[in-house]
């Protein structure tokens, strides 16, 4: 099976971005992960033919995932496609998470404060930044799920609500490939359009390596437990049809409602 073919239709919808990332700083989050994996593999090949490079900066947490053995196979790999890791330290060890209320919460806000900071130190064109993330459709269909059963169904006090709605800007505004913020850098989705059994089937052609140790706290996020629900299903989705979901069923704002949004506020609360 040609799964060489997904990358082909994937470069073509998004043509217009790739001709213009010659001319950006374009910095990719990689995880080790499935998704961050296919992204880098199909940003690696469009660099190639578009012409442009990009940074790749890895965020080495929780810390038991990142043994020195699976980062050497990380590096190893992408070192040999001509791709350099930058990796980065968010805690010296796993104390913190471990004692959080919501170990993924504490880690999300690690990741954030790290990339705000990188970003807030070396960029110094914001018209020229272009941010790479990789959110899967299975990822927003979660998001889905979870503000219908959180929001709609869900009683709540006044602040718990508060709560509800912020989160739900977070997550809304990953339905999105592409957002052009108000002060010129980018935020790109490249595989939103992909299904998880397409990215699985991806890394498994390619052999691409990625991290083989399992999180201790993936329980904590729910839509890991809805994507294992999804593939035992054996569903799959529709990215045309999620959003028009999103946007009738749970008044998904328009791509206005963040661009606007000031980067000190995106980049620390809502990124």
């Amino acid at each position: 099976m040609r799964y060489e073919l997904t990358y082909n239709g994937w470069k073509e919808e998004f043509r217009p971005v790739l001709k213009k990332l010659s001319e950006k700083d374009v910095k990719l989050l990689f995880s080790g992960g499935k998704d961050s994996s296919v992204t880098m593999d199909f940003m690696l090949r469009a660099g190639r033919e578009f012409g442009f490079s990009f940074e790749a900066h890895a965020g080495a947490f929780p810390v038991h995932r990142y043994t020195a053995e699976e980062t050497k196979c990380l590096e190893s790999y992408w070192r040999g496609r001509g791709q350099r890791i930058i990796w980065h330290q968010l805690d010296p060890t796993d104390e913190g998470i471990k004692a959080a209320e919501n170990p993924c919460r504490y880690c999300q806000q690690l990741r954030k404060n790290l990339m705000k900071r990188i970003l807030f130190d070396t960029v110094r064109d914001w018209e020229t930044l272009t941010l790479v993330i990789s959110y899967s459709i299975w990822d927003i269909v979660s998001y889905s799920i979870e503000h219908i059963l959180g929001n709609l169904y869900a009683q709540t006090t006044g602040n718990e609500s508060t709560g509800i709605n912020r989160r739900f800007l977070e997550t809304s505004q990953r339905f999105y490939p592409l957002l052009r913020m108000k002060e010129g850098y980018m935020v790109f989705r490249p595989i939103l359009r992909l299904n998880t059994d397409i990215i699985r089937k991806i890394v498994s052609y390619n052999r691409i390596p990625t991290l083989s140790v399992l999180c201790q706290f993936k329980e904590y996020r729910p839509k890991r437990l809805l994507e294992n629900y999804y593939e035992k299903m054996g569903l799959r989705f529709d990215y045309d049809n999620v959003m028009k979901f999103a946007r009738e069923a749970l008044r998904l704002p328009g791509a206005s409602s963040y661009t606007r949004i000031e980067k000190a506020e995106y980049l620390k609360n809502i990124f």
